[in-house]
C-alpha cells in the first residue's frame, strides 16, 4: 500500500468513526434524558433512533468503490485491500447499530441472514455454471452479438439474471477474442441479461422473489412482459446500431471486418459439463419450493434449510465437473470473492440508509406510479435493489391502509379495488427495482461479477463513472419513455 492510499483510507475511517461515535448534541441529550430508553429501544423503529449522519460510511464505500480504480488501480485490484477499506468503514457501523440493543441486533441480524442468503444464490449459479462450457464457433458480429443478448434477456427470467449471466458471458467474450473495441458489448450485457432481463418471474431477480415471499402470485409478474419488451427491444436496437458502428471503425476493409468476426479457435456446437444444468434446474426448483413453503404449510422454511441445499447441489455438481471444462472456462473464484468482499460493506454500511428511509417513507410525498418508478429505481441503483423493493412497497402499503407486518401483506394490497391502482404502483415499483439496478456497477449483483469475468479475460471495463456515463446517455432515456407509455 502506497502512502497515498493509506492516508485516504486513514482518513475514511477517521470521517467514520468521528461520525459513529459523535453524534450532534441533541441526539445526545434526547438518548440521556430518559434512562428507561434503553429498555424500550425495541419498541421504536430503528430508522427513528439512529443519527442521519450515520448513512455516511454508506456514502464513504460508494465514493472508495468509484474513486480507488481511478487513483490507485493497481492496489484496488487486490481483494485483501477491498477488505481493508470495508473493515474500516463496515465494522464501526455494525458496532453502533448493535448500540441501540434489541432493535439494532435484529436489524443486523436480519441483514446478516440476508447477504448470505444473497451470497449463497450468487456463489451457487456462478459455481454452477461455471462448469457449463459452450463448444461452438459464434462470429463476434453485430448481428450476432444482438441475437446472444436476447437470448441471454430471454432466459434470465427463468433461471435468473446471476445465472443467465454466469452462463453466457463467456461464450460471448470468446467470440468477440479478435476485436478490441468490446467494453460496450459488456456493458450492454449487463444491461440486458444481468438485469433488464429477469422481469418476467419471481425467479428472475431478488426484489421479485422477495415480493413472491410477501404474497405476489408466482405468475404476476408475468403481465409485465409489455414493459420487459420495450426496454429490452430498444436496448437491442440501440446496441445493434452502437456495435456495427464499433467495428466498422475498427475494420478498414469488409476483409478486415469479416476476420474480426471470425472466432480465434474455430470449433463445432457443443456442451461440456451437461449435467450442472441439471444443478441450474435444482436451484430453481429450491428457491421456488422455499417460496411456495413445501413441507411447512407454506410457511417460509427456516433460515439455513434453502441455503444449505443449494450449498449441497453446487459442491456436487463442482465434484462432478472435470478441472479441463473448467479451464477452458477459465474459471477462478476471483470474482465471487470480491463480489462477496464489496457486498458485505454494502449489506453492512446500508443498514442506516435503509432503515430511515423505511420510517420516513411516507414523509416523501411519494403516491403515483411514476414516482414509485424513479424512486423505487433510483435508490436500487445504488442500494441493494431486494431490500429497496420492500422499503417502497412497505410504503405504498402505508399509503393505503394495509398493515405491512410479516406475513404475505402483498397479497392483501394487491387485492384491493382496482380504482385504487395498487397493481399499477406494484408494477412500477417492480420495473424500478430490477431496470434500474443497471444504472451502476452495485445495482445487482451480478453487475460486478461479469465486470470482473471481462477484466480476467483482458477487456478494459469503465470505472463506476464511466460505466455511469453510458447507462445515463443509454438507460435514463429508455426509462423516460417506459414512464410515458405505462406510468404517467
Amino acid at each position: 500500500m502506497n502512502r497515498f492510499s493509506s492516508l485516504l483510507m486513514a482518513l475514511v475511517l477517521s470521517i467514520c468513526l468521528s461520525v459513529l461515535v459523535g453524534p450532534s448534541s441533541a441526539f445526545a441529550a434526547d438518548h440521556a434524558a430518559s434512562p428507561a430508553d434503553g429498555e424500550h429501544a425495541s419498541a421504536h423503529k430503528l430508522g427513528d433512533q439512529v443519527h442521519p449522519a450515520s448513512v455516511a460510511p454508506f456514502g464513504l464505500l460508494l465514493l472508495c468503490i468509484a474513486v480507488f480504480p481511478l487513483l490507485n488501480p493497481h492496489w484496488w485490484e487486490h481483494n485483501k485491500n477491498k477488505g481493508l477499506i470495508v473493515a474500516a468503514l463496515g465494522i464501526p457501523t455494525a458496532i453502533y447499530i448493535v448500540t441501540f440493543g434489541h432493535s439494532g441486533l435484529e436489524a443486523l441480524e436480519h441483514a446478516g441472514k440476508e447477504y448470505i442468503s444473497f451470497l449463497v444464490l450468487l456463489g451457487s449459479l456462478f459455481v454452477i455454471s461455471g462448469g457449463v462450457y459452450v463448444r461452438g464457433s459464434l462470429k463476434g458480429s453485430p448481428l450476432v452479438n444482438s441475437m446472444f443478448l436476447g437470448l441471454g434477456a430471454a432466459v434470465a427470467s427463468f433461471i435468473g439474471t446471476t445465472g443467465a449471466s454466469m452462463l453466457l458471458i463467456r461464450p460471448l467474450l470468446r467470440a468477440n477474442e479478435r476485436r478490441t473495441r468490446v467494453a460496450h458489448v459488456v456493458v450492454f450485457f449487463i444491461f440486458t441479461v444481468s438485469n433488464c432481463g429477469g422481469l418476467l418471474t419471481p425467479l428472475g431477480d431478488p426484489p421479485l422473489f422477495l415480493g413472491f415471499l410477501k404474497g405476489v402470485p408466482f405468475e404476476w409478474t408475468l403481465r409485465l412482459w409489455p414493459q420487459w419488451a420495450v426496454v429490452n427491444g430498444l436496448l437491442l436496437v440501440v446496441f445493434f446500431i452502437w456495435d456495427s458502428m464499433a467495428i466498422h471503425r475498427e475494420a478498414h476493409s469488409p476483409a478486415e471486418e469479416a476476420a474480426l468476426e471470425t472466432p480465434l479457435s474455430p470449433e463445432k456446437f457443443g456442451i461440456d459439463g451437461l449435467h450442472n444444468f441439471l444443478g441450474l434446474i435444482g436451484i430453481v426448483a429450491i428457491i421456488y419450493s422455499s417460496g411456495q413453503g413445501y413441507g411447512t404449510g407454506g410457511a417460509a422454511w427456516p433460515f439455513g434449510v434453502q441455503e444449505g441445499l443449494m450449498l449441497a447441489v453446487t459442491i456436487a455438481c463442482y465434484l462432478m465437473t472435470s478441472s479441463a471444462t473448467r479451464e477452458k472456462n477459465r474459471f477462478g473464484f476471483g470474482p465471487i470473492i470480491e463480489v462477496a468482499v464489496l457486498f458485505a460493506g454494502i449489506f453492512a454500511t446500508m443498514i442506516p440508509a435503509l432503515a430511515i428511509l423505511n420510517v420516513k417513507g411516507k414523509s416523501l410525498g411519494i403516491d403515483t406510479p411514476a414516482q414509485f418508478f424513479w424512486a423505487s429505481g433510483i435508490l436500487s441503483s445504488f442500494l441493494d435493489n431486494a431490500p429497496t423493493y420492500l422499503t417502497f412497497a412497505v410504503t405504498a402499503c402505508g399509503i393505503h391502509g394495509v398493515d405491512a407486518g410479516e406475513g404475505r401483506y402483498l397479497a392483501e394490497f394487491l387485492k384491493l379495488p382496482a380504482v385504487q391502482g395498487t397493481a399499477q404502483i406494484l408494477a412500477a415499483i417492480s420495473c424500478g427495482s430490477v431496470f434500474m439496478g443497471a444504472n451502476t456497477y452495485i445495482g445487482n449483483g451480478p453487475n460486478f461479477m461479469v465486470k470482473a469475468i471481462a477484466e480476467e479475460n483482458n477487456v478494459r471495463m469503465p470505472g463506476f463513472f464511466g460505466y455511469m456515463t453510458y447507462s445515463g446517455a443509454i438507460l435514463i432515456p429508455i426509462f423516460i419513455v417506459v414512464t410515458f407509455i405505462f406510468f404517467r
